[in-house]
């Protein structure tokens, strides 16, 4: 066998055999720790021991994505945020899948539709590796599904609408990534849908590993872990010139970040002393969908496996008039609709409507906790 040859000194190759492979990986994810120790970040222990376990979930995550399922040729979703995996504002209510593709291929997604309350799917350009954003090129929402028996379906994923398909998932030449998003209101009874894909007229399995291969997804890895957490950490800091306030989202930067184009968020910044809450008042709209949800520093989502940190149209209680009134401390204060800080004093929240034609603005204000309690 014989090695790389001169020509090929910054080839996947030589890169591979010489080592420069893993140094410059781990200089990347060295490079990443500039995020938590940024100027601007909060010198606060718990924001601090959370940066860095969000380091590694973003690591995970990453490395599972480009290392472990990269081949648009024969792609598979898989999910990309769970339970201890999180990102920009993760919704407790979503699963969410993603499946790596090119956008000048055809693919063909096969599955059964399930009871899951809301279902959509995207087809998505650059990438916080690549861009740090992630553009959206196409979206089609479940309840615009042509269905056959048993809630299957079948959707057709490119550029140009084929010729007799029901269901058309547009993509652009620029597209590398689909995304499927399932959100539920009842995490107990609620079905979720089955979704495969796979390229048509194309392999059937994954390419063999090559040399260039797991060059190029090394550097992708450490590339995502740098970008995500220093774009969502400068999200943060505009969320913090607004303490206490849930102002409406720029939509376009979230599209910009792979939002789903039918959901209107309202991100904000609380910050309370320990004898205080943050009273919000919802005027749920006419919507598919709404929630509100705390988060970190790092627009990572509380524990929600052990800890009240969110509430959707099925699990608030509204008040007679069909407001909702929810309450922000960081202990019980017996009133309903509280969720939980999990011991932060500061941290992001979140309100979401999906589908909504108006758009209320969500009011805020901090009372002592022994007023609200009284």
């Amino acid at each position: 066998m014989t090695g790389p040859t001169p020509e090929d000194s910054d080839s996947g190759l030589a890169r591979v055999m010489d080592g420069r492979i893993w140094d410059d990986f781990c200089d990347g994810l060295r490079a990443a720790g500039s995020a938590v120790l940024a100027g601007p970040v909060p010198e606060d222990p718990l924001d601090r021991a959370e940066g860095w376990r969000y380091l590694t979930r973003l690591l995970r995550a990453s490395l599972n994505f480009f290392l472990e399922v990269p081949d648009p040729e024969a792609p598979a979703f898989t999910r990309a945020v769970d339970e201890t995996i999180k990102m920009g504002m993760d919704n407790p209510d979503n699963v969410y899948l993603a499946a790596p593709v090119k956008g000048d291929l055809t693919y063909r997604l096969t599955g059964t539709r399930g009871t899951v309350h809301y279902l959509g799917f995207g087809s998505q350009a650059g990438g916080y590796a690549k861009t740090g954003s992630l553009d959206t090129t196409g979206y089609l929402d479940a309840s615009d599904l042509v269905l056959g028996p048993d809630g299957r379906f079948e959707i057709i994923a490119s550029t140009d609408r084929p010729p007799g398909a029901d269901n058309w998932l547009p993509m652009s030449p620029e597209t590398r990534m689909i995304q499927v998003r399932q959100t539920r209101v009842d995490h107990d009874d609620e079905t979720l849908a089955q979704v495969k894909i796979e390229r048509i007229d194309g392999p059937a399995n994954p390419r063999p590993v090559t040399p260039e291969r797991i060059d190029k997804a090394l550097g992708e890895v450490a590339a995502f872990v740098q970008l995500t957490s220093q774009m969502f950490a400068e999200w943060t800091e505009d969320f913090r010139q607004h303490p206490n306030t849930l102002p409406r989202f720029d939509p376009d930067k979230a599209l910009a970040a792979g939002g789903d184009p039918n959901i209107a968020y309202y991100h904000g910044w609380f910050e309370l002393d320990d004898d205080e809450a943050l009273v919000i008042d919802l005027d749920p709209p006419a919507c598919d969908y709404w929630n509100v949800q705390l988060a970190n520093y790092w627009l990572e989502s509380l524990d929600y496996r052990y800890h009240p940190v969110h509430l959707n149209q099925g699990t608030a209680e509204y008040q007679p008039d069909g407001t909702v009134r929810v309450v922000v401390a960081g202990s019980d204060p017996g009133v309903p609709n509280w969720l939980d800080t999990c011991g932060h004093r500061h941290g992001t929240m979140c309100v979401r409507w999906i589908g909504a034609t108006e758009h209320p603005q969500p009011r805020t204000s901090v009372v002592k906790l022994s007023e609200l309690q009284s």
